[in-house]
């Protein structure tokens, strides 16, 4: 029976339809390149244009060198799979969210008074208007940041905030599983709306599919909360389908916001062991910052609600009368997207690498870069910046794992220390350089984060919670284990395998 229900879930059944379109799809290309030769050189030639497209595309080098290798491996048919399987146009109302965020940019504050109060350090002021021009989002002072060093810390707070919601509770989330972490921000979630408090939630509809099923959500929306579904899930070959909501993001009353890597599930809190000790970060935001992430999330809830949902009046989300707060420091929530052709995820942490002066310690699940990325590592470690990145110890998913082993090599030599946490599984977004800047948020370092994902992150200049996210990664560097050179050598099947991961992994 449990075989059954597995075999006959969405995602199965989706699966299934996808092997199914592939096979038909596949099977008809053959047929008709065989059955008639002029076919295939009308093949050959779309593969060359293909060819010639993706040299002058304005995309990721590794990226287009799979898709060049796929085109030309598999002529006459490369074309052909490239315009089926590859860079897709996204749809409609996924497309429309540029148009929406720039109605949300005309809510957002200028940062003009922030770069005349940082001249003093150029090098932040350059990375808060780069964030700035590039998506309108800005920087804050007065805002309270609270750093949350394990997920069953944050959560504790997170219950208490939302159990004092007076005027509208905002959640957004990747994955949401049943159990108990739902359970309990779901009963305050289901009394706060029996009392008229305005519930809203954004999920992701392929992280968050088994247990949002269409009889949940219209039990939940019978209660009083209001759901939409991210992207939903389709059995068709279409790239957007790779573009997930991978941000997490809360907004109570517009004065309180969390944002960290956690989703609401039970191994996120440790109250389900699934990879040994799961360790992740976050912030927690007080203040006047909590503005963008209320934007945030209404920008995306404008793009996927039903039309008499949509959130017409901004100004009523924003928080005039919540404590007074002073805040220390600069802190910037931002959001990156996959539409803008610019990725400002990899764009910031880059820029961190670049003007680091003594140190950059890096949190990170995955580490799966582009050469950009691979050479701002190298080069600050050796401009003699103290660059230490930690990785998991134990897995959450193997072949990634391997994957995010195999570029050790190119950072050892180079002098970055790269260490393993030994007590499980670190899924934990975190930077922190010279005891000046850190970034808190849902960016891995990976492709579908980086190129894919729509994600978020904040960060804080001057602030002391800096000092804070420093000392939890020296606290974790004492639990883990140092990479030596000796364990990345390879058989040569492996440094076969891992050559194919590489080629593929924008894919991944």
């Amino acid at each position: 029976m449990k075989l059954f229900k597995t075999l006959t879930t969405r995602l199965s059944v989706v699966i299934y339809l996808l092997i199914l379109q592939f096979s038909l799809y596949l099977g008809i290309a053959i047929f008709i390149v065989f059955r008639y030769p002029f076919v295939s050189w009308i093949g050959t030639a779309l593969s060359i244009l293909v060819f010639l497209n993706l040299i002058k595309k304005d995309k990721s080098s590794n990226f287009k060198l799979t898709w060049i290798i796929i085109v030309l491996a598999f002529l006459p048919l490369g074309g052909f799979i490239y315009l089926l399987f590859g860079d897709k146009r996204p749809t409609r109302r996924i497309a429309s969210y540029v148009k929406e965020h720039a109605l949300i940019s005309k809510y957002l504050p200028r940062n003009d008074k922030t770069v005349v109060t940082c001249q003093r350090d150029d090098r932040i002021c350059s990375l808060i208007n780069y964030i700035h021009n590039s998506s309108s989002y800005a920087p804050y002072t007065k805002t309270d940041v609270d750093y949350y060093s394990f997920g069953e810390d944050m959560f504790e707070n997170l219950l208490q905030d939302l159990s004092e919601a007076k005027k509208f509770i905002f959640l957004e989330f990747f994955i949401i599983k049943d159990g108990y972490m739902w359970n309990k921000i779901l009963d305050i979630l289901l009394n706060k709306a029996d009392n008229g408090i305005d519930v809203r939630l954004i999920i992701d509809d392929f992280g968050s599919m088994k247990l949002f099923t269409n009889r949940y959500i219209r039990f939940l929306r019978n209660k009083g909360i209001k759901i939409v579904r991210f992207n939903p899930l389709r059995p068709k070959f279409l790239m957007f389908m790779n573009n997930r909501d991978h941000r997490k993001i809360i907004v109570i009353d517009g004065c309180i916001a969390y944002n960290s890597g956690a989703n609401i599930a039970d191994e996120y809190i440790n109250h389900e062991k699934r990879f040994g000790i799961w360790k992740d970060t976050g912030v927690r935001l007080r203040g006047d910052g909590v503005w963008s992430f209320t934007l945030m999330f209404i920008e995306m809830w404008d793009v996927f609600c039903q039309k008499d949902e949509r959130i017409n009046h901004y100004e009523d989300y924003y928080a005039e009368d919540c404590d007074e707060v002073k805040g220390d420091g600069f802190v910037m929530p931002y959001g990156d997207s996959p539409l803008d052709h610019e990725q400002l995820g990899e764009n910031v942490y880059i820029d961190i690498l670049h003007q680091a002066k003594n140190y950059v310690y890096i949190f990170t699940p995955y580490l799966i870069i582009s050469e950009n990325f691979i050479y701002a590592l190298q080069m600050a470690a050796k401009r003699g910046v103290d660059v230490k990145i930690i990785t998991p110890g134990i897995p959450d998913k193997k072949l990634v794992y391997r994957l995010t082993r195999s570029y050790y090599r190119f950072l050892l030599d180079a002098g970055v220390e790269i260490y393993e946490y030994t007590p499980g599984f670190l899924h934990g977004k975190s930077f922190v350089c010279d005891d000046v800047v850190g970034v808190v948020g849902t960016i891995n370092l990976d492709y579908r984060s980086l190129y894919l994902h729509f994600e978020c992150a904040t960060l804080m200049y001057q602030s002391k919670v800096i000092l804070d996210i420093k000392q939890d990664f020296l606290n974790t560097l004492s639990a883990s284990k140092q990479v030596k050179t000796k364990i990345t050598r390879n058989t040569l099947a492996g440094n076969l395998m891992d050559s194919i991961l590489h080629l593929f992994a924008p894919l991944l």
